[in-house]
């Protein structure tokens, strides 16, 4: 384990460690109230997550997910604006924390403030941070608070998974909230069309606010996407623990998280001159990408043996990368 930058495996050790003991079946009964909560359509007033048993089966169940989904976003961020190293960070609605433990693993030591109304997913948080071997996340400020609250100043905001759980004016006033505290804003929902349709909504008011995107779009433009006939979304790759897959009950060793998200800032950034939107195709001698441009709006892009590098780095190519290659 990297005794300063979380790693996957860093955070499935932490909550193998701390879940040890939960009984399978209170932790599969709490997942499958969970999940019906998180699926429905109204949004809460009040923290779905009420006591430990929640929490722990929560963070079982979806902070490997989280923490991964937030962890390609930020090499996006990192992509476009390789120079810039936040000195603090707040995570909204950040619960147990995966949002915070993906930013400790991107850059060594952000001070980082975790707010969250779920003082149980707080508790815990701070749990698998005393346990996670990163100085960052030890020090972190776990605060209790309702999204939305007025916030400080920060140089990084991220919302990762919170949007649904809000009213239309609260995720609106959130937004607009972050985006006047925040140098680079950090939001993440999951990959379904009413996720994509959150992430659009806060982008156009992210950009309205002053800040420029940085990714996953080229441009500031709107979305070149009909809506209604399709929704930009990205895949991560999920390892899964043996106390994961019976969490979930899965035997797979691995699962697909799929997100939608947009990052965007106050300084200048170097967004992709396109991005790969849909997983390459790769053909018998060709590669079909499915690109998001600057200028044409999306494209496909056919690279075949007679581009040479370009071809080799397509066969390369994954879903939701910058295109072409540095």
């Amino acid at each position: 384990m990297n005794a300063t930058l979380p790693t996957a495996e860093a955070l499935r050790a932490a909550l193998a460690a701390l879940l040890d003991g939960l009984p399978p079946t209170q932790a599969q009964q709490a997942v499958d109230r969970l999940i019906a909560s998180y699926r429905g359509t109204t949004p809460t007033d009040a923290p779905i997550l009420r006591n430990r048993s929640d929490v722990a089966a929560y963070a079982a169940y979806r902070m490997p997910a989280t923490f991964e989904a937030v962890r390609a976003c930020l090499a996006a961020l990192r992509e476009a604006a390789p120079d810039w190293t936040p000195a603090t960070h707040t995570d909204i609605g950040g619960g147990t924390g995966a949002a915070s433990w993906a930013v400790a693993g991107a850059w060594d030591g952000p001070r980082t403030t975790v707010l969250d109304w779920s003082e149980p997913a707080l508790a815990l948080g701070r749990e698998l941070a005393e346990v996670s071997g990163s100085p960052a996340l030890r020090s972190a400020t776990w605060e209790r608070a309702r999204i939305g609250a007025a916030l400080e100043p920060t140089d990084l905001a991220t919302v990762s998974y919170v949007l649904k759980e809000l009213t239309p004016a609260d995720r609106a006033a959130l937004v607009e909230a972050v985006a006047g505290a925040a140098q680079t804003v950090v939001i993440v929902e999951p990959g379904t069309p009413d996720g994509y349709d959150r992430v659009i909504e806060a982008r156009d008011r992210l950009i309205a606010a002053g800040l420029s995107v940085a990714a996953p779009c080229p441009h500031d433009d709107t979305c070149p996407i009909e809506r209604g006939t399709d929704w930009c979304h990205f895949s991560a790759r999920v390892s899964r623990s043996s106390l994961h897959r019976q969490v979930k009950g899965g035997s797979l060793s691995h699962e697909d998280e799929k997100f939608s998200y947009v990052v965007a800032t106050r300084f200048p950034v170097a967004p992709a001159h396109e991005r790969v939107t849909r997983r390459p195709q790769i053909r018998k001698g060709q590669v079909l990408l499915e690109l998001c441009t600057r200028d044409e709006g999306l494209r496909r892009a056919t690279v075949t043996k007679r581009h040479g590098t370009l071809y080799r780095a397509a066969r390369d190519a994954a879903w939701g990368d910058a295109w072409p290659p540095l």
